[in-house]
């Protein structure tokens, strides 16, 4: 027995699956996500373009403290740390022979002396038979060969007076040499300082012969001097006078500040190189940039590194906004038509803080007198009051690559595009399918 089924009965049937097969469809879609962008305020702020460098610390003025003559030192009468003042005693060295050496130029003088007295005698004596036989000559008492005798022993006594007033002024300066060595065997503080380092100790020998040796270090630490290393690809971007600040790994957030005093015009490097000038070498090159900070609690210490920030340009209490929200001119020329229709001309807008007339910032130290400029023309994405991204026209004035500076195009509060999906939608597209919403950033 077969069972027959009417057409119409067939028509509701398939007509049932279609329905039920279409409402799974769309139950079972993938619902198309509205892109997720990653966002940032425009907020007023501080942005600034500054040249960064290594830098160390030393003290602006370093005396290594030499002994001039040779011996032990016998005693030390600082340490490690101590503040002396100018002339204080820091050191005494054996002074046995220095004093031996004075007592023989003294003893050398005396004998000197005593041969003056003795040769003055026979100068008195060769002058009174000088007389005698002039006076004897004019009444032919005595022959003329007496005369010229006495004169001559005369002559000869008077010489004889010179050469040992010549000797004894050469032992006179003999014994200030002796003199001299022997205040040398006491070390002084030539400068008020403190001792940074003991380098000869106590019971050392030092040989004044062939190097001079050094007893301590002295340094005036009230004052640091700062050696920033500046590339030569920065080197030409600063100058004398230049606001500078660094920060210390011991204190990261305080900053100090400076004004640069000078560059130095030579590497480091030339003074090892032998025919004076800096050799061409595959390694960086480094200039000095010298600046001197107060240290009046003695934090700052030598040898200590210091990441330095030279200050090219400023902008004071600016709107701001992340220097990665501004779009390249590839990505303008990809979007060149959708940017027709959703961009907002810098005209339509309200302009930020007063106009400027030029991209780069002027001096710091005119800067601010001279904060009418134009800017830059730029391009961003601003998220309208329904989520959509569109795009707008800005002036952009200072850059420093993380942060810029809007001079108009923006007010405060807009939520800027920094990175969207829009790259990777139609590669979101084909992989919808799978029920994985496309891409974001």
């Amino acid at each position: 027995m077969s069972l027959k089924i009417k057409p119409l009965n067939i028509f509701f049937i398939v007509a049932a699956i279609a329905i039920v097969a279409f409402f799974g469809w769309r139950m079972l879609k993938p619902k198309q996500e509205k892109p997720q962008y990653i966002t940032a305020q425009a907020e007023k702020g501080d942005i600034e373009d500054t040249v960064l460098a290594t830098g160390t610390l030393q003290a602006k003025q370093l005396v290594s403290v030499g002994a001039q003559v040779s011996g032990q030192v016998k005693k030390m009468y600082v340490q490690l740390g101590d503040q002396v003042k100018q002339g204080q005693l820091i050191a005494q060295i054996d002074s046995v022979r220095q004093e031996n050496d004075l007592r023989n130029q003294q003893a050398a003088i005396d004998n000197l002396e005593a041969q003056k007295a003795s040769r003055g005698a026979s100068l008195g004596e060769a002058e009174l038979n000088f007389k005698r036989q002039k006076d004897m000559l004019t009444q032919d008492a005595t022959s003329r060969a007496e005369f010229e005798s006495a004169r001559a022993a005369l002559q000869t006594a008077q010489a004889n007076i010179k050469a040992i007033n010549a000797q004894i002024e050469q032992s006179r300066l003999a014994q200030s040499t002796a003199q001299e060595n022997l205040s040398y065997t006491r070390i002084s503080a030539p400068i008020n300082g403190t001792v940074v380092a003991i380098v000869t100790e106590e019971g050392q020998t030092v040989n004044a012969n062939q190097s001079a040796p050094t007893i301590v270090k002295l340094a005036q630490l009230d004052t640091m001097t700062i050696k920033a290393q500046v590339s030569e690809a920065d080197v030409m971007r600063i100058n004398q006078g230049q606001t500078v600040y660094f920060t210390t790994l011991g204190e990261p957030d305080k900053k100090i500040y400076a004004n640069l005093r000078a560059i130095e015009p030579a590497p480091d490097t030339i003074k090892t190189d032998s025919n004076g000038s800096s050799s061409a070498s595959s390694t960086a090159i480094y200039y000095n940039a010298l600046f001197d900070v107060a240290n009046p609690d003695g934090k700052l210490r030598i040898d200590m590194t210091a990441q330095v920030y030279i200050v090219l340009n400023e902008a004071k209490n600016v709107l701001t906004i992340p220097a990665a929200a501004i779009q390249s001119s590839n990505q303008k020329g990809k979007r060149g038509k959708k940017a027709a229709t959703g961009s907002v001309s810098a005209a339509d807008t309200n302009a930020v803080g007063s106009t400027r007339n030029s991209q780069r910032p002027a001096p710091i130290n005119t800067q601010h007198d001279q904060r009418q400029r134009k800017g830059k023309p730029a391009t961003v994405k601003v998220l309208d009051k329904d989520g959509n991204a569109v795009e707008k026209q800005i002036r952009v004035g200072l850059n420093n690559r993380i942060t810029a500076e809007v001079i108009s195009g923006l007010n405060v509060g807009d939520e800027v595009v920094i990175a969207d999906g829009s790259d990777s939608s139609n590669n979101g597209a084909k992989r919808s399918s799978s029920g994985r919403s496309p891409m974001r950033f």
